[in-house]
């Protein structure tokens, strides 16, 4: 994620520039923030050989990391420092043979600047990390890894319900901040998941008929350019960047350091986890138009999963409703009278402690799950396919799913032009998730993985082209048009006015 082409001394003289220009512009920099930041060329002695202009050639075979160390708040971890391994690791475990030379702890957005300068500098390969949980591994690198998750504070100012957040918040601390005002915003299921990656993609979650994605509650954020200017987006200041924000998703344009959210406020929910073992073609069809006609306090998750071990399939959903038991049941009671489940898990509750019945940590897996967008309700024939190929699943030690995440409600009250996430207007997402072990071998993933590939293709005369940005997955035919269709153009405009020497790159990412 750089670009090889340009003179490296003239580079380096054209970012010292930049980092001083952007020093100087700072609002509120202390002279110690100011040298940090690498502006004090007056003030020469010690200073960094990536800004004096002496620095060690990058073909030398030796990198200066002390000198990005030096121009640091955070901590700079080399591959032996005693943590570098479990920081290094990505969610998705069969890319964690991938590690960085380095991995930047940024503390401050000004951090965050010099990492970016220091690696364009010396023609380092770069990246950006918040909570790492990049389905395909694009949180990863061999060169510099620019790791946010220190920046993580969460305030909420209860006199507007704003929440701030840095740009490294997972959902678990989102969780911890919004708890105590009653408060909350869509967020995601899994506590280890980041808000940046999640918001920038677009966001799903149970809260989103309601109250919409995630990125549609953004207010404002700061982002870093690879020039190091840091700039605020909202809806009147850099609106075009504050757009392609909002649903183009991650690694595209710079490192967001900050979000603001609007929250709303949360009550008494009632959360529920339902299993069937039988009649599951009925149960489905029972349960979409169920869902497709509930009103937008219904949040859903429906998944029908074949495990290892096993020789059926099972059928569950997983959800809140804004709402009370009674009325959760007479929204079920079509689906109870085809036929009762075997095994059920209804609970009304604080919003917050029903978000503990639902969520969980997110910790590192081997997975490949590959989506897709439904526009209505699935035919028999659709059911009978799912169903078909999980019942054919090769299998491996942990299992494969097909699941859907009911759309609508408050998502589509704004258009598919109006931010750059342009799924709106569908049913649900669908998806399809393969799980393994580093038991199961290579040929062995291998076979799965070709069954995944033929019920992803089998799967789209049902359902659309259109697939989640935040889904994201490397083996995603004709990506561009699958994740952003109508808007990509815009797109386009958005990355060659704010990232032109598409320093900010990578196998999936939008082109200049």
């Amino acid at each position: 994620m750089f670009d090889a082409n340009d003179d490296a001394d003239s580079r380096r003289a054209s970012h010292r520039a930049e980092v001083e220009k952007a020093a100087r512009h700072e609002a509120g920099v202390s002279r110690r923030a100011f040298l940090r930041a690498g502006a004090g060329v007056a003030l020469a002695a010690g200073l960094p050989g990536w800004l004096s202009g002496c620095a060690t050639s990058p073909g030398s075979g030796s990198l200066p990391w002390a000198e990005l160390a030096a121009s640091l708040q955070g901590k700079l971890l080399l591959p032996d420092s005693p943590d570098f391994r479990q920081v290094a690791a990505p969610w998705a475990l069969q890319y964690a043979s991938k590690l960085p030379q380095a991995i930047a702890m940024c503390a401050s957005e000004a951090d965050v600047r010099n990492s970016l300068l220091w690696s364009q500098a010396y023609d380092v390969p770069l990246v950006a990390r918040s909570g790492g949980h990049s389905y395909a591994g694009y949180s990863t690198t061999r060169g510099l890894m620019i790791n946010v998750s220190q920046m993580h504070a969460v305030d909420i100012d209860p006199s507007t319900g704003l929440a701030r957040l840095g740009g490294g918040s997972r959902n678990r601390n989102v969780y911890a901040a919004c708890r105590p005002f009653g408060r909350a915003v869509t967020h995601g299921r899994c506590k280890e998941v980041g808000v940046a990656g999640l918001v920038l993609g677009g966001g799903i979650g149970f809260n989103m008929r309601a109250h919409g994605l995630t990125c549609d509650g953004l207010k404002e954020t700061r982002i870093v350019l690879a020039d190091g200017r840091a700039l605020t987006c909202s809806a009147h200041e850099n609106s075009d960047l504050f757009w392609a924000c909002r649903g183009a998703g991650g690694g595209n344009f710079g490192i967001n350091t900050g979000f603001t959210f609007e929250t709303f406020e949360v009550g008494e929910y009632t959360v529920f986890e339902l299993a069937w073992a039988e009649r599951l073609a009925e149960v489905f069809d029972a349960l979409q138009t169920m869902a497709l006609k509930a009103p937008d306090t219904l949040g859903m998750k429906l998944s029908i999963v074949a495990r290892a071990g096993t020789t059926g399939l099972t059928l569950s959903i997983l959800g809140q409703l804004a709402g009370t038991r009674d009325q959760l049941d007479a929204l079920l009671a079509p689906v109870y009278a085809v036929l009762r489940p075997s095994k059920q898990r209804i609970e009304s509750m604080a919003y917050w402690d029903a978000q503990e019945f639902l969520s969980e940590e997110g910790y590192p897996e081997y997975s490949h799950e590959r989506s897709r967008f439904v526009p209505e309700s699935l035919s028999p024939a659709a059911i009978a396919t799912i169903l078909d190929e999980l019942r054919a699943w090769p299998g491996t030690r942990v299992a494969a799913t097909w699941k859907f995440f009911l759309m609508g409600g408050a998502i589509d009250r704004l258009s598919p032009a109006d931010t750059a996430f342009v799924h709106r207007g569908n049913a649900m997402v669908s998806s399809i998730e393969l799980e393994w072990t580093a038991q199961d071998s290579p040929a062995w993933v291998e076979v799965n993985q070709r069954w995944l590939s033929r019920f992803h293709d089998r799967m789209e005369r049902y359902t659309s082209s259109f697939c989640y940005q935040n889904f994201i997955d490397p083996a995603q035919q004709d990506y561009l048009h699958a994740y952003y269709g109508a808007n990509l153009g815009r797109l386009r405009e958005v990355k060659r006015r704010y990232d032109p020497k598409n320093v900010f790159r990578y196998p999936q990412s939008i082109p200049v």
